[in-house]
C-alpha cells in the first residue's frame, strides 16, 4: 500500500479529530488499528510525531495584527504560488492570525517529503485550527472552504 504520513493524518482527523469523542482510545490502540489498516509503521510514527508537535505549540497567541511575512527559498520550494496565497488571504480575512499562520508553515515544513496541493495544505489548515483553542470560528470557516461551500479567496 503506497500511503503518506499525510495520508495517516487525514485517517486520524477523520476517525478520530474531527468529531467530538468523549472517550478516545490511547495511542497505542490508534497505532494498531493504523497498522491493521495497511499504513506502514515509519508513516505511522511520523503522523504521531508531526500531531506532537503541533499539540506542543498550543499555548501560541498572536501578538500582533500588523506582521508582514516573506517566505523564505526552502518555502518557496515547498508551497508554490498559489498555496503561499491561500494562506495570504486567509490571514487578510482574518480566519488565519500570524501565529496561526507560522503555526501552518511549520506543519507543512514537517511533511519533508510530501507535495503539497491546495487540497492537502487546506485540510492541514483546518488541523492546525482543531488543534488551537478558541479557533471555532475561524474552523468552521475553513471547514467551509475546505468542504467548497465557499471560495477558498474571499474578496
Amino acid at each position: 500500500m503506497k500511503e503518506n504520513i499525510f495520508d495517516v493524518l487525514m485517517y486520524l482527523f477523520e476517525n478520530y479529530m474531527e468529531d467530538e469523542i468523549e472517550f478516545l482510545p490511547d495511542s497505542d490502540i490508534i497505532r494498531t488499528e493504523l497498522l491493521e489498516a495497511g499504513f506502514e509503521s515509519y508513516e505511522v510514527t511520523k503522523a504521531f510525531d508531526w500531531l506532537e508537535s503541533l499539540s506542543l505549540q498550543r499555548a501560541i497567541k498572536s501578538t500582533t495584527n500588523t506582521a508582514f511575512r516573506i517566505f523564505c527559498p526552502i518555502e518557496i520550494d515547498k508551497l508554490d504560488l498559489e498555496c503561499r496565497g491561500l494562506i495570504l488571504s486567509l490571514e487578510h480575512n482574518g480566519i488565519l492570525n500570524s501565529s496561526n499562520r507560522e503555526l501552518v508553515i511549520d506543519r507543512v515544513m514537517a511533511l519533508e517529503d510530501e507535495d503539497i496541493s491546495m487540497e492537502k495544505l487546506k485540510w492541514i489548515i483546518l488541523m492546525v485550527l482543531l488543534s488551537q483553542p478558541d479557533e471555532e470560528i475561524a474552523f468552521s470557516r475553513m471547514e467551509d472552504i475546505v468542504y467548497d461551500l465557499i471560495p477558498a479567496y474571499l474578496h
